[in-house]
């Protein structure tokens, strides 16, 4: 293909979108694909990014974000966990995903190995292939207790070639939360091996046995080799914002300020006051959300927990269940089926990761009812099959 590289050129679309693309906004379908309910954003957070704009809120800012959603995030963070970390470590390039994207970009060269945890948001692969290194991956283990993942497993995996390890926990789209022993064994590899941690903790505040998920962020010391992202899309049902946040080392500092002028220039500036009202007035939002989710969560347990033909593991955290349809051959023509069939969109699991043909992603963050429906639908299409 003229003007494309050769590695560029044989990517795919992730199959999330290649199944939904066709019936994307289709008021007909009961959407469990995506990662996102049907709540929109609150009130409050809308009226912050208005009155922005009715400000005159416009113009070019750091590219690393403005010092007040700094401060905010750092105050948050601080807050939340119980550290004390300093403003400088904080940047706002712009989303999440795109946080992920310069971090890898930061740290990785061709040849260079790049060990992801799996099953994965498949954009994450891309990512690192994006860059010319060799994706590597581990999978988490199905456990009559839930989905299972160790340090030491991790660690067997990589190579003296690696140079970045990507953690998401809680995880999408598993459940799977990382424990903090497991995190400190890994940590302590990557900082004795100059390994970049990526740790993506977007659905932090989606923990169901506390306030929020282990972070890395409690044990990191300052300039530990360790990229946390987090961001508003999911904890405040901010997904179109397209808002995130990384806490890195604090060296790297004027490297987050250059690579964020070269992809984004930055985040949209209005988008930020909102991100500060969220920050600091949006508990009540988050905990909200939660109570939700928690409530998606059990209905899907009850729903499909029990089904002859369906292997569940109940997630810990996230909003995703991850269950394996006993005796499909393909996952992708489950999904497309489902689709045509009972109206009904769910995720393909083999678009997250070699050995997941036989599962599929349902995201339960929507409101109990369609959720209900939705499920039902599932059951009754597996049913028949």
């Amino acid at each position: 293909m003229r003007g494309v590289r050769p590695d560029i050129a044989l990517l795919e679309q992730n199959g999330i979108t290649g199944v939904a693309m066709p019936r994307l906004g289709d008021p007909s379908v009961i959407p469990l694909w995506f990662g996102e309910g049907d709540v929109v954003t609150p009130e409050f957070i809308r009226a912050a990014a208005k009155k922005a704009l009715d400000d005159g809120d416009t113009f070019y800012v750091n590219t690393r974000g403005t010092i007040e959603l700094r401060a905010a995030i750092r105050d948050y963070t601080n807050n939340l966990y119980g550290t004390s970390i300093d403003v400088e470590r904080v940047s706002v390039p712009g989303s999440s995903m795109l946080g992920v994207t310069i971090a890898a970009q930061m740290a990785l060269n061709k040849g260079d190995d790049a060990l992801v945890v799996s099953p994965h948001w498949p954009n994450i692969e891309t990512t690192y292939a994006v860059t010319g290194a060799n994706v590597i991956t581990v999978r988490q283990r199905e456990t009559p207790s839930g989905w299972q993942l160790t340090a030491d497993e991790i660690i067997e995996v990589a190579t003296p070639k690696t140079r970045s390890i990507f953690v998401n926990s809680p995880c999408n789209p598993t459940g799977w939360v990382m424990p903090r022993e497991e995190q400190e064994k890994l940590l302590a590899f990557c900082r004795e091996n100059d390994v970049l941690l990526i740790a993506d903790e977007v659905y932090h505040r989606h923990f169901y046995q506390a306030d929020a998920a282990p972070s890395f962020i409690e044990i990191a010391e300052e300039e530990d080799p360790v990229v946390i992202v987090n961001g508003f899309s999911k904890a405040w049902a901010m997904t179109g914002w397209r808002l995130g946040w990384v806490i890195t080392p604090k060296s790297q500092g004027t490297h987050w300020a250059i690579m964020s002028e070269c992809f984004n220039t930055g985040s949209t500036v209005f988008a930020q006051r909102a991100g500060i009202t969220a920050l600091e007035q949006g508990e009540r939002t988050v905990h909200a959300l939660k109570q939700q989710y928690q409530q998606g969560r059990d209905l899907l347990i009850q729903k499909l927990g029990q089904h002859p033909h369906i292997d569940l593991c109940a997630p810990e955290g996230a909003f995703y269940a991850f269950p394996r349809i006993k005796g499909i051959q393909s996952s992708r023509t489950f999904a497309e089926q489902l689709l045509a069939e009972a109206d009904v969109g769910v995720a393909p699991g083999y678009t997250f990761g070699a050995g997941n043909d036989e599962y599929i992603r349902i995201c339960f963050a929507l409101g109990q009812d369609r959720l209900s429906e939705g499920l039902d639908r599932i059951v009754r299409f597996i049913d028949r099959q």
